[in-house]
């Protein structure tokens, strides 16, 4: 069935209301309504974006940004965190069919086995890497094809393992394609973008000699090092890949499938009970349509696919949350889970000093686009080239920092609320374990603050992100009103390690214009735009980093899969604690964060929730 009208929502029943047409609500919706006699309904709050431009050519980084009809453009709060007042934080979350993943960079990257491992650990059997591997299967359908790429740098930065590499020449370069894995049997096309541009091997090279190797298996389990990225696109048409057009228009003629869009979810719906012992019984949700409000209705579940701000969200209004939450906000409480909108993570993000900055020259930017039409041209190219690597291999402070944090930890030991220490301890063994909490991003064109560019000059930027942060925020509503986004605390920084962690990295980003062949690119003398030279000291490199900290909008945590006495908000089934048939299938699911873009995790745990839901999974 195409896109439905109201009509065909609120005078029907369904078997699953799925809350949000994202990256993990199409998933949910497409595989299960493989089952026919099944009915799901998908209510979207942003438009369908069909054959979208905007969405389908690449190299459109940050064009939706701000835009409502691809972006929830979430404010947070940030003033009073170690000196960022002042400071505004947008998280751009995708709003539309395939949500974020019609709208993030089209990175696709993989956590390392352990990261996954940890989830398990934390109280949560079948949560693996084993199985994680297994439905990244489902997902994946990598795409082979012939990258315009000198051979020479390509062997130099271990390209992918479908390209042969004679043995010989793996082995004297330190390479075992052997163990690059990615699957070629699932729905989601991905490939390695068309042009891979000169600046972005050079820096890699660069990163090689400064003592960050050449990962072996970043696809299967080991991303430590530097690699070349595959995007989310379809290389016969150099076009944009996403849950929507790999996920929902296969299914689209499916007469048990329905979707809304332009449909603000309010809140859940309970059956009403006189036994406060009783978990709860979700008979559907409330809704926002053209001006009015409106009730679908759910024969078997809710399922809240609606962002890691927007899922906490509704709980909250729905009367599952915290108490003196609730209470504040006049919404009677029904579920008292303190877990609800906490362990908020985020990685972090700061930016500094043919490239895309041409295109902001219109006659280049009409060039480049029927160029993309044959094929070839800017709009070809993605973020390709990545670096992951443990904090040691920046900086030899490394073991101070792990130390220092280490002795706040044992000493604040029972301030923490529940289940922190417990991460905070795991987090502490990635250090011991020299996993790779920082990722050192090439992006070829401007793309940093505060000072601005030279017109018709061309530039490099290094993003630095931390994936391992220690300090923990929160989501929570402001108001009873569902169209009044909750308040977003973050609360960067609040641990000394994690602002430590990123001037460190932005001491080693420096070091890339002065070694080989890096300077082939930038000369001998490049110039430094940000944070500029009159920056030099960690007092001074931390205060610019207040300035200009962005996010990478991979925000997690929010509705936590944990024991409920540790904080938890869904059990390993993902169903929310105190309630029969609600479940959130999201990133804000993911306890602990991990070293990796998030949009392939989603997917994955989309995939695993709908075998979960559908009885097909087992441990």
């Amino acid at each position: 069935m195409p896109l439905v009208s109201l009509d065909d929502v609120v005078n029907r029943k369904f078997d699953y209301i799925v809350v949000g047409g994202g990256t993990a609500g199409l998933v949910l919706a497409a595989r299960l309504t493989e089952d026919d006699d099944t009915t799901v309904l998908v209510l979207e709050a942003g438009p369908a974006n069909l054959d979208d431009d905007l969405i389908l050519r690449p190299a459109q980084f940050g064009a939706h940004f701000g835009h409502t009809d691809y972006d929830w453009n979430f404010p947070t709060l940030t003033s009073l965190r170690r000196g960022q007042e002042g400071t505004e934080v947008k998280w751009h979350l995708g709003r539309g069919l395939g949500g974020s993943s019609a709208t993030n960079y089209l990175c696709w990257t993989k956590p390392p086995v352990e990261d996954i491992d940890d989830f398990e650990r934390l109280g949560n059997p079948g949560w693996n890497w084993k199985n994680h591997e297994k439905y990244l299967d489902k997902v994946e359908k990598y795409v082979v094809q012939v990258v315009k790429l000198d051979l020479s740098v390509q062997l130099s930065v271990a390209f992918f393992s479908f390209i042969h590499v004679p043995p010989d020449v793996q082995a004297a370069r330190g390479l075992d394609l052997n163990k690059w894995k990615c699957s070629q049997e699932g729905l989601l096309k991905i490939a390695h973008t068309g042009s891979i541009l000169d600046i972005e091997l050079k820096a890699h090279k660069a990163m090689n000699h400064l003592g960050i190797p050449i990962a072996k298996a970043p696809l299967h389990g080991d991303p430590i090092g530097t690699f070349l990225i595959p995007n989310n696109i379809d290389p016969a048409t150099f076009t944009r890949t996403y849950s929507t057009n790999a996920y929902y228009l296969p299914s689209a003629d499916r007469t048990n499938l329905s979707i809304l869009v332009l449909a603000h979810v309010d809140k859940i719906l309970f059956e009403e009970s006189s036994d406060v012992n009783e978990d709860l019984v979700a008979l559907g949700v409330e809704f926002m349509y053209g001006g009015g409000v409106f009730l679908a209705t759910a024969v078997k579940e809710v399922i809240l696919a609606a962002t890691t701000v927007k899922s906490p969200q509704i709980l909250e209004l729905s009367g599952i949350g915290r108490r003196d939450v609730l209470e504040r906000i006049n919404v009677p409480v029904k579920v008292d889970l303190p877990g609800v909108g906490e362990n908020l993570q985020e990685i972090q993000d700061d930016v500094e000093a043919e490239t895309w900055d041409i295109l902001q020259d219109s006659t280049q930017l009409s060039k480049h686009i029927a160029l993309h039409a044959t094929g070839s041209g800017l709009f070809t190219a993605g973020i390709s080239a990545v670096a992951f690597a443990p904090l040691d291999f920046l900086t030899d402070k490394a073991e101070e920092m792990k130390n220092a944090m280490k002795k706040k930890v044992l000493q604040n030991a029972d301030t923490y609320p529940p289940g922190i220490l417990e991460q905070h301890k795991i987090m502490l063994e990635r250090f011991d374990r020299r996993m790779p909490g920082c990722e050192i991003i090439t992006i070829p064109k401007f793309l940093s603050r505060p000072n601005l560019p030279a017109p018709g000059k061309r530039y490099v930027t290094f993003a630095a992100a931390t994936n391992y942060n220690f300090s923990r925020g929160s989501v929570h509503c402001a108001t009873s009103d569902p169209k009044v986004d909750p308040v977003i605390d973050p609360r960067y920084f609040e641990e000394e390690l994690d602002i430590q962690t990123i001037v460190e990295m932005v001491k080693f980003v420096r070091k890339l214009s002065t070694v080989h062949p890096f300077t082939q690119v930038v000369g001998d003398s490049p110039v430094e735009i940000n944070p500029g030279p009159q920056v030099q000291t960690d007092e001074q490199i931390a205060a610019w980093i207040k300035q200009v900290l962005n996010s990478t909008f991979h925000p997690a945590g929010s509705c936590s899969m944990l024991p409920r006495e540790k904080g938890g908000v869904v059990d390993p089934q993902l169903r929310v604690y105190g309630t029969k048939n609600v479940r959130v299938v999201d990133l804000s699911i993911v306890p602990l964060h991990f070293a990796s873009h998030s949009q392939a995790t989603v997917y994955a745990i989309a995939e695993q929730a709908a075998d979960i839901i559908r009885k097909r999974f087992r441990l």
